[in-house]
């Protein structure tokens, strides 16, 4: 019987994505699987048609082959030696439903995709504090780091002499793992001789007892981009702990702290700024002048009348938006200072101008309106008696 298409196999197109043909096999992998469809032989032939076209397609190279001569590029004729059909030493459910395993349960036996041991160096979190100023306008901070790097004695390999003094593990042949194959599943565990290196060392480095890492403190140089938040994490990356013996190196992620600005209040993009005004200022109207976190300044005209509380909006004069020439807003919140310690004429003046305001009625209107209120509702309690 002629095989059928890979595609049609897994009930995918021909332009499906990686992830389409992972859903698409996990799918019918566990509906045709043999312990869901015991002593079911058609279930069980088309669980090994399903992993077989898995096992092509989810490789890049066999993919290609297969999409230029078919079924043909699997062939000895065409001289490819993919052995699609053959599954390798993995038994018939080795190729495809390995990957899955791994990466369902790797993460619990110390492996990553494609059975790699897991040497990767650690994330490292570090901490740099900047000013609001910094955070408008970007800055580079240098900051120390105690990590553990490669051992320049050895290379990075544990070994006295460098690569040559490591060998392949001949327990596992390098693969830094013992599979064992029962039933269906194939059930593997850390190798006990290299402890999931796939390597061995003879003749341990001196200087870093064989890890290949040493303890040191580096200085690494952190560009801060402007507008940028408090709390906000930058990842550096490869600028962890150096990998076991020569696995790649972890991450840096650098959190920001901005301190509290004794002037500035930042939400956002927007500054907030408390300006408080004298009695006269607010009563009177006016030019005052601002600071703007730029380190300019800002010229902002006060009404006759303005009260406590009251805020005016200066466009573009706020704060920095990352990764944009944009700038937000600042606004200028007044408060109108009572004042306090008044000389003898500063006392007689105000006891003038209150004699003037009480014949007017019209200096306070929310006061007296508020007033004329209350004297209605002490009327009103009064009547009704």
């Amino acid at each position: 019987m002629a095989k059928r298409d890979y595609y049609e196999v897994l009930g995918v197109g021909r332009d499906a994505g990686e992830e389409d043909l992972k859903r698409a096999y996990r799918k019918l992998a566990m509906k045709y699987h043999p312990d869901r469809n015991q002593g079911d032989k058609q279930a069980e032939a088309r669980f090994k048609e399903v992993n077989e076209a898995y096992d092509v397609l989810k490789d890049a190279e066999k993919r290609a082959a297969y999409d230029r001569y078919g079924h043909a590029a699997f062939e000895p004729a065409m001289g490819g030696g993919y052995a699609a059909g053959g599954h390798g030493a993995g038994g018939p459910f080795g190729g495809a439903f390995e990957d899955i395993f791994e990466e369902m349960f790797g993460r619990f036996t110390g492996r990553g995709p494609g059975g790699r041991a897991a040497g990767r160096g650690a994330d490292l979190r570090q901490q740099v504090e900047i000013s609001l100023e910094e955070a408008f306008s970007g800055t580079k901070k240098t900051i120390r780091v105690p990590t553990l790097v490669a051992c320049e004695a050895c290379s990075g390999t544990g070994a006295e002499g460098g690569s040559a003094a490591v060998q392949t593990c001949a327990a596992c042949h390098g693969a830094g793992k013992i599979r064992a194959q029962q039933g269906f599943f194939l059930i593997e565990r850390t190798c006990p001789t290299c402890g999931g290196q796939g390597r061995v060392i003879k003749n341990p480095c001196k200087v870093c007892a064989g890890a290949g890492r040493v303890q040191r403190d580096r200085a690494l140089s952190v560009t801060i981009p402007a507008g940028v938040e408090d709390g906000t994490r930058i990842r550096l990356a490869g600028e962890g702990e150096a990998g076991v013996r020569g696995a790649p190196p972890g991450d840096l992620y650098v959190d920001v702290a901005v301190r509290p600005h004794p002037i500035f209040h930042r939400e956002g993009a927007n500054i907030f700024i408390r300006v408080p005004l004298r009695m006269t200022q607010a009563a009177l109207g006016g030019p005052i002048e601002v600071p703007t976190i730029d380190g300019g300044r800002a010229r902002l005209t006060i009404p006759p009348g303005t009260q406590s509380g009251e805020k005016f909006r200066l466009r573009g004069k706020g704060f920095s938006v990352l990764r944009s020439a944009a700038r937000g807003d600042m606004y200028v919140e007044v408060a109108v200072e009572t004042p306090q310690n008044l000389t003898r004429r500063q006392r007689e003046l105000l006891e003038e101008f209150e004699a003037e305001a009480a014949k007017t009625g019209r200096s306070s209107p929310e006061s007296e309106g508020f007033f004329a209120r209350v004297k209605e509702f002490w009327d009103g309690l009064s009547g009704g008696r």
